[in-house]
């Protein structure tokens, strides 16, 4: 029989893409998000009939038992768990809510219907190792006879030029087991996730960027003038020859501080001594001192780069990933910022199932 999959929280379909890259080679039978958007980019990606847009806190044990899944794919909110987030209350947060409800709700009665999955793979931002969640989590797993592997992983360990921490538990049921791995752990991850090494080369940014025209920046990825005299300094750049980026958030282009990268497409020039001059003919109140600013040709990442170094992209057939026409190029960043790393993923369900039998 063919591997099941179940997709939970599946915005744009990081998680769908990752399982059919796989060694499983598969893509889910059902998907669920509660994000109207997302859900119709996902629809136009992978098939409206896959998508349920549903508050994921009102299914039932009887919504998932026909789908008869061996898999679980979960990206649950992460806004009750991050440090970007002052007012994240933890499992306390209603946005943690549906993600309790599947964990001690939904999986406890499918058990005694005598079903549950075989294989579990959550995601969430690198601060949820720290929560009760995590801890009732992994505690309630092990009690329904899970094994339990954990990890901390940013795709720069995968050759990707972006730090973006990220918390993954994997789970297999007993008597399954997890190859080389005796008991859960964050550390030393390097020789178990295959594609992760402590010496892996890091890709230069050029190889993510679109090709470059003499027409300039395109105006809706340029940076507002407003926003480089008053904030400029605080960004984060970063040149195409760099191997870096800073994690990029659903707030980026909306915000200036940890919320993401921005290019400086001119490489000749010094980005310090360029902004010490605006700074300094800022100060001397020089009305077109932001000007000074031009030469370095900064721009915002697009959202097909942006795709790109998120690893959205088919390896087999080269297929383009659709936005639809409604939706707007703010959603675009937003929907981007909440994804996963889909080759960071396909690592991970690849050693989720590495030395057991499927197919």
């Amino acid at each position: 029989m063919p591997v099941r999959a179940i997709e939970f929280y599946s915005g744009i379909g990081g998680l769908h893409l990752a399982l059919r890259q796989s060694c499983v080679a598969c893509s889910p039978v059902k998907a669920f998000d509660w994000d109207q958007t997302a859900c119709q980019v996902y629809a136009a990606n992978y098939g409206a009939e896959i998508i349920t847009r549903i508050d994921i806190s009102t299914l039932s044990a009887a919504d998932l038992l026909h789908l008869d899944a061996d898999v679980w794919l979960l990206s649950p909110p992460c806004q009750p768990y991050t440090i970007l987030n002052p007012d994240a209350r933890g499992e306390a947060d209603p946005r943690a809510k549906s993600f309790l409800h599947l964990i001690d709700h939904v999986l406890p009665d499918l058990i005694a219907q005598d079903y549950q999955p075989r294989y579990i793979l959550i995601e969430n931002v690198a601060s949820f190792k720290d929560s009760i969640t995590r801890r009732h989590l992994v505690d309630t797993l092990q009690r329904f006879g899970y094994v339990v592997a954990e990890f901390l992983l940013t795709p720069v360990q995968f050759g990707i030029p972006n730090s973006r921490l990220r918390y993954y538990l994997l789970a297999k049921l007993s008597p399954l087991r997890f190859s080389s791995l005796h008991e859960s752990q964050f550390d030393r991850v390097h020789e178990k996730i295959p594609g992760t090494a402590l010496d892996v080369p890091i890709h230069s940014l050029k190889e993510y960027l679109n090709p470059t025209n003499e027409d300039g920046i395109p105006l809706r990825h340029s940076i507002h003038d407003r926003v480089l005299s008053k904030w400029g300094r605080l960004f984060d750049i970063v040149l195409p020859s760099d191997r870096r980026t800073c994690c990029f958030t659903r707030g980026y282009t909306q915000l200036v501080e940890r919320a993401g990268s921005i290019l400086q497409m001119n490489e000749d020039l010094d980005t310090t001594e360029i902004f010490d001059r605006f700074l300094e003919a800022q100060s001397r109140g020089a009305e077109d001192a932001v000007r000074i600013l031009d030469q370095l040709h900064l721009r915002y990442f697009t959202p097909s780069e942006l795709l790109k170094i998120f690893r959205f992209e088919e390896q087999e057939s080269n297929q383009e990933f659709l936005w639809p026409p409604t939706i707007s190029l703010k959603s675009q960043y937003r929907l981007i910022g909440n994804s996963v790393n889909v080759e960071v993923v396909r690592c991970l369900i690849d050693y989720l199932f590495d030395g057991d039998e499927f197919g």
